[in-house]
C-alpha cells in the first residue's frame, strides 16, 4: 500500500519550491468554497413572514437542532454564542464525510493534519470562551481544583483530550475509507455499496461526536461561572423572600 493510499497529504497536484499544493489543502478549500456559496443560496431569500421555502425550512430545522443540543450540553446556556463555532465544526466535518463517496474525492478528515488543525481550534475555543465568561484568573484557577497538587495532571488532560479528539476522527475516517476501497477492489459489487452506506452513517455520526465533544468541552469551561452566577441568583431571591 502506497502513502498516497493512506493520507490525502501524500496526494500532490502542484509544487512551488517547498510548498505542495495537495488534496488536503484543495478539497478543504473545495468544501469551505461549498459552505460559503450555499450558504449565500439559501439565504438570500430569507422570509419572516408568509410562506417559506423549503430550503429556509431546511435551515431553520437544521439551526434549530444545533441550538436544542447546544442549550442541552452546556445545562441551559444561551446557545447563540457558541452557535456559530460549533455549528461551523459541524457542517464541515459533516460535508467532509459524506463527500467521500463521490469518486476522487478525498476527504480532509481522513487526513491528520486536518483533524489535528480541528482539534487545536476546540482547544482555543476552550480556553477563549472559558475566560470570557469566568476572566482570566477565574478561569485558570479551575486548574488548581481540588488542590494545586493536580496542576500538572490538569494541563495535561487538557492537551490529552485534544490529541485524542484530532486521532479519533482521523482513524475513524481513514479506516473506512481505506476499508471500503479495499473491498471494492476485492469483491466489486454488493459489499463496497454497503461500507459506502455505512460510511456516510459512520461520517455523520463521527460529525456529530466531533460537534458534541468541543460543546462538552467548552461547556466545562464556562459552566463555573453560571453555577456560580445561579447560586448568587438563588441567594438574592432567598434573602428577597426572607425580607
Amino acid at each position: 500500500m502506497q502513502l498516497k493510499d493512506i493520507s490525502p497529504d501524500a496526494v500532490v497536484y502542484y509544487s512551488i519550491g517547498p510548498f505542495d499544493l495537495n488534496a488536503t489543502i484543495v478539497f478543504t478549500w473545495g468544501i469551505m468554497a461549498l459552505l460559503v456559496i450555499t450558504s449565500m443560496i439559501v439565504t438570500a431569500n430569507l422570509s419572516t413572514t408568509g410562506k417559506m421555502g423549503r430550503l429556509q425550512n431546511m435551515l431553520e430545522i437544521i439551526v434549530q437542532g444545533m441550538r436544542d443540543q447546544i442549550r442541552e450540553i452546556s445545562g441551559g446556556q444561551e446557545p447563540g454564542i457558541y452557535l456559530p463555532f460549533i455549528g461551523t465544526l459541524f457542517l464541515f466535518i459533516l460535508v467532509s464525510n459524506i463527500l467521500a463517496v463521490v469518486p476522487g474525492f478525498q476527504p480532509p478528515t481522513a487526513s491528520l493534519s486536518t483533524t489535528a488543525a480541528l482539534a487545536v481550534c476546540v482547544f482555543l475555543a476552550v480556553f477563549i470562551y472559558g475566560i470570557a465568561k469566568q476572566g482570566v484568573a477565574g478561569y485558570f484557577k479551575h486548574y488548581l481544583k481540588p488542590t494545586p497538587i493536580m496542576l500538572p495532571f490538569n494541563i495535561i488532560g487538557e492537551f490529552s483530550r485534544t490529541l485524542a479528539l484530532a486521532v479519533r476522527l482521523f482513524g475513524n475516517m481513514m479506516s473506512g475509507v481505506k476499508i471500503a476501497g479495499i473491498l471494492l477492489i476485492v469483491v466489486p459489487l454488493i459489499f463496497p455499496v454497503v461500507m459506502q452506506v455505512l460510511g456516510l452513517l459512520t461520517g455523520v455520526i463521527q460529525a456529530y461526536i466531533f460537534a458534541v465533544l468541543a460543546m462538552v468541552y467548552i461547556a466545562s469551561a464556562t459552566r463555573t461561572h453560571m453555577e456560580s452566577q445561579q447560586k448568587a441568583e438563588a441567594q438574592e431571591q432567598g434573602e428577597s423572600d426572607n425580607g
